[in-house]
């Protein structure tokens, strides 16, 4: 049987040839996009706080460089294979060119529990992994960034181990690193902050008001609780359900999201929040009748099992990949708005540019430049995607699809590619 993440690169794969037929492509372009140009797997020995060596393995995939180097995260968590690293970073490509940054798609990770290492352990990890990708990456060829499991620590760590390996400072080598050593102001909250733009100009497109309006949110790490507090903050809505790894919360009032996050970053997860009146799970928590709905956990969250639940108006995806490509149909069909990830969740990878540009210009800008740069960037691809999915008569998610493969397409075409 096919594991989950083979069977969404294989979905992955069919939206580009959907994509590519529509554009009226030869199938040399479908021949190049439908697979990685390079990949990376490695062996990483680790000397553990107990003595013993344990060994963990590593990925890095560059799907495609032909718009500029490449770029994406670096996930630490026990489900990462080979075929989820090249799925997401498939999808960064799209997602950056869909956003029009000169940049390919990169992904990468270690399977592994971080919640399981020690501080040091969790270095030992990182620098071990950097200097088995030191010729993979760099400023000019591959920049990672944070991503599932990992942080600005872990990055700052990255940075460190490159600096060394080549022998001069490259704070452009990694992004998402803490501010006083290269890091961009805003870029910790720019994945939710982009996720509350696109909800925004979805909810003007369809006539729905935010203020007032009700949210429901699967997943509060970093990305989900910023999302959550920029919708109270910037739309005037009311989070009224939460579900993570821990449990799921509930009050119809409002959860007040600002003191939810405090809690999680306490207490690890949502369970016992003592804002909520009862418990969720995931699926009751996506049945809940919301206006918007954010998941914005992990992949493959919304199938064909379950999308019959939601009763949202507008659904946001805030992950990668959290809705397969039947469900999505599926949704779309029955009247539910789906802002694709590729779209909603660019604001990290476009801040995370930002940062990069900021790095090699040794000149750095102020929170309000960072975060009137994303709007624009974030409210022209929104139109383009919108405009067109009306022109075509198709789902929001193909539009997507199709505006970042026809400007990859004659990227290729110029540079002789197919």
């Amino acid at each position: 049987m096919a594991s989950k993440s083979s069977e969404t690169l294989r979905q992955v794969q069919a939206q580009i040839k959907e994509a590519c037929d529509l554009l009226g492509l030869n199938n040399n372009y479908y021949e190049i996009l439908k697979q990685p140009l390079r990949t990376l797997e490695v062996t990483v020995p680790v000397k553990m706080d107990d003595g013993t060596v344990r060994v963990f393995t590593g990925y890095r995939s560059h799907h495609n460089d032909v718009m500029g180097p490449a770029k994406g995260g670096l996930r630490y968590h026990p489900d990462v294979d080979f075929d989820e690293v090249k799925t997401l970073s498939m999808w960064m490509t799209f997602k950056c060119s869909a956003i029009g940054l000169p940049y390919g798609g990169a992904k990468g990770g270690i399977t592994v529990d971080p919640k399981e290492l020690s501080a040091g352990e969790l270095e030992r990890l990182t620098r071990a992994f950097t200097r088995a990708m030191s010729d993979f990456i760099g400023d000019d060829r591959d920049i990672p960034a944070g991503d599932v499991g990992t942080n600005a620590q872990v990055m700052a760590w990255i940075y460190d181990e490159m600096s060394k390996q080549k022998g001069y400072n490259m704070p452009g080598v990694v992004t998402g690193k803490p501010v006083s050593i290269g890091g961009s102001l805003g870029r910790t909250e720019a994945t939710g902050r982009g996720v509350i733009i696109a909800l925004r100009e979805a909810a003007k497109r369809l006539g729905i008001e935010t203020k007032g309006a009700t949210v429901a949110l699967q997943g509060y790490g970093n990305v989900g609780s910023h999302a959550g507090m920029l919708a109270e903050e910037l739309l005037g809505a009311k989070v009224v359900g939460v579900q993570d790894h821990t449990g799921g919360v509930y009050n119809e009032n409002g959860l007040d999201a600002k003191a939810l996050a405090a809690y999680v970053a306490e207490n690890g997860g949502v369970k016992g929040y003592p804002g909520s009146t009862r418990e969720l799970t995931r699926d009751e928590l996506f049945g809940l009748d919301v206006d918007f709905l954010i998941p914005a956990a992990l992949e493959n969250q919304i199938t064909d099992e379950n999308e019959h639940v939601i009763k949202a108006k507008i659904l946001v995806e805030a992950a990668n990949g959290p809705t397969t490509a039947s469900a999505s149909k599926k949704l779309w069909d029955r009247g539910v708005f789906v802002v694709p990830d590729i779209l909603a969740n660019a604001g990290g990878v476009t801040v995370s540019y930002f940062e990069w540009v900021q790095n090699l210009q040794n000149f750095y800008w102020s929170l309000e430049e960072v975060n009137g740069r994303l709007e624009r960037l974030m409210v022209e691809a929104f139109d383009a995607i919108y405009e067109q999915h009306n022109e075509l008569k198709i789902d929001m998610r193909t539009s997507a699809y199709v505006l970042a493969i026809r400007r990859l397409a004659e990227a290729m075409e110029l540079r002789g590619w197919a």
